[in-house]
């Protein structure tokens, strides 16, 4: 049940952004530019993050929702359960490790971030540029991980209902908000 009294029961993300739309639109907007801009992390690597940190706040339907798109987008199945049970034994890419943890640090404990959890990004070939980007990605999830669970969105998927595919996530999350009424289609 959610918290908010005016959601109905099985409450979505577009339940509650319905009911409330103000700065929806702007926002939706600027998830897209996170979320889907290509580089320096691509997409798959952005839910990837997107997931890990949701599920480090105990966000059951953003880690639901991303842990979905991002193996739809190519991340092995199991791989976020995998980093959430044990981060130092997941079978990640050697080269993403190092910005996993520094997003789980930033997460947990940012003030103990330090020059040696930048440097130990930059020298797994990552530039700084990519590391921002999945600052942003971390910041972002934090923000939406507070709306859901303030407001108690409580959809998850059931065994019976269709998972996104990789070309359902061609539709950006702009687009979701201009059909959803939110803004104006571009």
């Amino acid at each position: 049940m959610p918290l908010l009294p005016s959601l109905p029961d099985t409450a979505r993300l577009s339940d509650l952004l319905g009911r409330f739309p103000a700065h929806a639109g702007p926002l939706l907007t600027h998830v897209d530019g996170v979320m889907r801009a290509g580089a320096p992390l691509t997409a798959a690597e952005c839910e990837l993050i997107a997931a890990y940190v949701s599920g480090l706040n105990a966000c059951a339907f953003c880690l639901g929702s991303h842990r979905i798109y991002a193996e739809a987008l190519g991340i092995a199945p199991g791989l976020v359960d995998a980093l959430l049970a044990d981060p130092e034994t997941a079978p990640v890419d050697p080269a993403m490790r190092p910005l996993l943890a520094y997003v789980a640090k930033l997460n947990t404990l940012p003030p103990r971030l330090t020059p040696g959890d930048v440097q130990a990004v930059l020298e797994a070939g990552w530039s700084e540029a990519a590391l921002y980007h999945a600052i942003q990605v971390a910041a972002l999830f934090n923000l939406f991980n507070r709306l859901v669970e303030g407001a108690g969105v409580n959809f998850s998927y059931g065994p019976d209902d269709p998972l996104p595919t990789a070309a359902d996530l061609d539709h950006s999350y702009a687009g979701f908000a201009a059909r959803m009424g939110l803004t104006k289609p571009a």
